[in-house]
């Protein structure tokens, strides 16, 4: 996975192209990839005048960066108080899961009628270069690499309404869908998912296609909770965990 790969996720999912300013888009493509990277935590302050000083330019590109962010649901702008990174409630996240299910595993039940057998070849590729990048441990190359692998299906599949409401979500998941792979032994359950998924539609069981979708969706929310519950202060998990070093 390439800086590249990366730039024409954000700058489709963005629509970056439309922005007649590029700095603009400059700004909000590097402060959504760290984001949703990680790099940049839930509740983060966004300070304007540090990115107006990495970017060389006035606050104004950057607050109309921001507000772009903010329309996608990764950023939070209030009066009166400093830009920061969104933080989902798990209320939210849990919403936002559920639907996703229902989404995916659609989109699971399409491909195996739809996909031919060059096209599920392809998809095979791609999966066995994601086992590499799970072995190598690294996360980074091997989430956006699943974020192409599923795009590729919603375009073999072809049901533009469907493409659409899951980008409309996209933003909003893609930074708990890289958090869940931060948890360990998830790069390996992930892509031991991907496979079985493959085959499934291989072997053209769609039931069986959109159960595994449905499930590999739930193990997935269930690590971004893990982890919220052990990032929180105060949680069950933090406070067993400052007992022992105490």
């Amino acid at each position: 996975m390439s800086d590249q790969d990366t730039h024409l996720v954000l700058e489709r999912l963005l629509r970056l192209r439309d922005r007649r300013e590029p700095l603009v888009a400059q700004i909000a493509e590097w402060v959504g990839a760290g984001i949703i990277e990680g790099r940049l935590q839930p509740g983060q302050d966004l300070n304007s005048v540090e990115l107006s000083r990495r970017f060389d330019t006035s606050r104004t590109p950057v607050r109309e960066a921001l507000m772009l962010l903010e329309q996608e649901g990764l950023v939070e702008m209030k009066a009166r108080r400093r830009p920061r990174v969104a933080a989902p409630s798990l209320t939210d996240i849990k919403d936002i899961y559920q639907v996703r299910r229902q989404l995916l595993s659609m989109l699971a039940g399409l491909l195996v009628q739809r996909a031919t057998d060059a096209q599920l070849t392809e998809l095979r590729t791609r999966v066995e270069a994601m086992r590499e990048l799970a072995d190598a441990a690294d996360v980074d190359a091997y989430f956006w690499s699943h974020v192409l692998l599923q795009e590729r299906m919603t375009e073999i599949v072809g049901n533009t309404t469907l493409k659409q409401i899951l980008d409309s979500l996209a933003l909003r998941t893609l930074m708990l869908r890289h958090l869940s792979l931060t948890r360990p032994g998830r790069l390996a359950y992930s892509v031991d998912d991907q496979e079985r998924l493959i085959q499934a539609c291989e072997e053209r069981d769609g039931e069986l296609a959109s159960a595994l979708i449905a499930g590999a969706t739930v193990r997935a929310l269930r690590a971004v909770e893990e982890q919220i519950e052990q990032d929180t202060p105060g949680s069950g998990k933090s406070a067993r965990k400052r007992r022992s070093a105490d």
